[in-house]
């Protein structure tokens, strides 16, 4: 397993090498960070990583892509958009995720070719393929190379891999864009996602690690692991959460007793 790994590995720092420079769409998650880091050792200082500032980005999420590319000293450009300019995006359709990765991917497109690098890649996976993913249609109409899933990775591999390699966050609980936790065709706004990044800044604070607070009207709909369940009503935490979360405004707080699901809003559309 693991020669079969690190011949994966190396296959990608080949692929990357080829290209001479390389932009990599860098958002600090395990995905971008394997990948990053591979370019850095394929490419050296010919890389350059660029991150994306949105109001759906929590603001710990841009500190540790910040932290990263400091720590290895790779250039790092951080472009800040506001993703309600984009037609559409608030309105929150089910082809939301395309209409803003369109955009995004058309932006630090532009970006790369002001630095004279034609190479631009990102970090989905082959796993990423199984679900309801419109903005993997924006990437592939952009042009935009996916490193990771043409070498094969799973996300299980890229956490072993990242692990192997000391890099921090290889188990780092897997994250997504403010913007997924609502109901598609609810209006977002940046007040709500600023409401919902609180309540999961809240949860994580009170250590629970795979959370997501969906949002419903003004109902919160919580997703935790399931073996974290009765720790948050054997030290009495339940109450304190839903005070937290009625104090930023839902009226409502629920528990999901199916546990964390990743895209578990995509399941309105299978009906």
């Amino acid at each position: 397993m693991e020669d079969r790994l690190r011949r994966k590995y190396g296959g990608l720092k080949s692929r990357i090498a080829s290209e001479g420079k390389a932009a990599i769409a860098f958002s600090g998650g395990v995905d971008s960070v394997l990948l990053l880091y591979a370019a850095r050792e394929a490419l050296g200082e010919n890389v350059l990583a660029l991150t994306v500032s949105l109001h759906a980005v929590p603001e710990r999420e841009l500190a540790l892509a910040k932290a990263f590319c400091e720590r290895f000293g790779i250039r790092h450009r951080i472009e800040t958009v506001d993703e309600f300019s984009i037609e559409g995006f608030g309105e929150n359709p089910p082809d939301r995720c395309y209409l803003c990765k369109h955009a995004l991917f058309t932006r630090m497109r532009a970006v790369a070719d002001e630095e004279g690098i034609p190479f631009l890649a990102e970090g989905s996976n082959v796993d990423d393929q199984g679900d309801y993913r419109p903005g993997l249609k924006a990437l592939k109409e952009l042009g935009i190379a996916s490193p990771l899933k043409d070498a094969g990775f799973t996300k299980a591999e890229i956490r072993q891999m990242a692990d192997r390699l000391g890099l921090s966050g290889w188990n780092r609980p897997s994250s997504a864009c403010l913007a997924s936790r609502f109901a598609y065709g609810e209006q977002i706004t940046p007040e709500k996602m600023k409401r919902v990044e609180k309540a999961e800044d809240y949860l994580q604070d009170l250590g629970f690690t795979q959370k997501r607070v969906r949002v419903h009207g003004n109902l919160a709909r919580i997703e935790l692991l399931p073996e974290e369940f009765p720790r948050l009503f054997h030290e009495n935490l339940s109450e304190k959460v839903t005070r937290r979360l009625k104090d930023l405004g839902f009226t409502y707080v629920t528990l999901d007793l199916g546990g964390f699901q990743s895209g578990s809003m995509n399941k309105e559309l299978e009906t």
